[in-house]
């Protein structure tokens, strides 16, 4: 089996790939790739081999996927196109240069079909270029990628509802969002089982590339029921004992809000009105595609959305 590599090996997403992964693969076989390698101890000390690397730093990306035949790429994190777009590709082509056989990048599950390259939301638009980018270098170089559209985390459940916070919920029981609550909605997904499924999909492939299902294929991991927003924000409600529903305002409405604050602002600048794209990407059906792989890899249902988030929120 050819070694592994997984970068940006952090975040939530990327800790809980790594989580599985061990589990699944020798410690030895890895090679995590992270901004800060100090907080990788544990899993240097079980045998994994740690390198530093950032997005940010063009250089640091030099060589530093050598010796691996399959990569697993973490998205920049941020909602920035250009910016965002020009960090995967760097990273891409430094993989390329090392001599990577096979990458594993981590799409977003809005888009609709994955097909579709097309999208009203800000979030995916640099998603679907790389998605498109990987699709163009196959026609001239040797090597392979699977795009994973990871479904939309059910803990993710406060981007979009205004930043509701279940432990002080608004007085009125109002969430005010560019969004009416209707459908269609939202097929939510435990991000855990997403690392899991994911680490699950890379194993198969370093075993048996040849055999591998998903070659050169963009696939959608998502929860197994969509949920409006209007669902969703009943359920929050449920949960933490408060009635709650949905007042639609507008997108110049929403950036205003005093909750938003700094939490859309990258590198200066305030995204607001970009981030609110994603109410039409929902409003249009985006998220509203429901796959049975998700499933099909853990081997048992996925958790929905009302039991990840009575977790979260209860502590149990």
């Amino acid at each position: 089996m050819s070694k592994i590599g997984v970068f940006p090996a952090s975040g939530g997403l990327g800790g809980s790939i790594i989580k599985h992964l061990q589990h699944l693969v020798p410690a030895t076989n890895l090679i995590l790739i992270a901004r800060y390698p100090d907080k990788l101890a544990s899993e240097s000390g079980a045998g994994a081999t740690v390198r530093r690397a950032d997005y940010d730093d063009p250089a640091s990306l030099e060589r530093v996927f050598d010796g691996i035949g399959t990569l697993m790429l973490i998205s920049y994190a941020s909602f920035e196109d250009e910016h965002r777009i020009h960090a995967h590709r760097r990273a891409i082509d430094a993989a390329r240069r090392s001599g990577v056989k096979h990458i594993f990048y981590s799409s977003l599950a809005f888009g609709g079909n994955t097909d579709n390259k097309e999208t009203a939301a800000h979030v995916m638009r640099a998603h679907v270029a790389t998605e498109k980018y990987l699709e163009e270098l196959i026609k001239h170089q040797k090597f392979t990628f699977t795009a994973i559209r990871e479904g939309i985390y059910s803990e993710s459940f406060p981007i979009y509802t205004a930043w509701l916070d279940p432990h002080n919920p608004p007085a009125d029981g109002e969430i005010t969002i560019p969004h009416d609550g209707s459908g269609p909605g939202v097929a939510w997904a435990k991000r855990d089982e997403l690392g899991e499924a994911t680490a699950k999909l890379i194993r198969q492939y370093a075993q048996n590339p040849e055999a591998f299902p998903y070659l050169n294929k963009t696939i959608l991991l998502s929860g197994p029921k969509v949920l409006t927003l209007g669902e969703s924000v009943e359920t929050l409600g449920r949960i933490i004992g408060k009635e709650l529903r949905i007042r639609q305002i507008s997108v110049d409405e929403y950036a205003t809000l005093p909750q938003i604050g700094d939490k859309h602002t990258y590198h200066g600048v305030n995204l607001s009105k970009e981030w609110a794209t994603a109410w039409e990407g929902i409003r249009r059906g985006e998220t509203a595609v429901v796959s049975p792989l998700l499933g099909q890899l853990l081997g048992r249902e996925p958790e929905d959305f009302e039991t990840t988030v009575r977790k979260l929120i209860k502590g149990n």
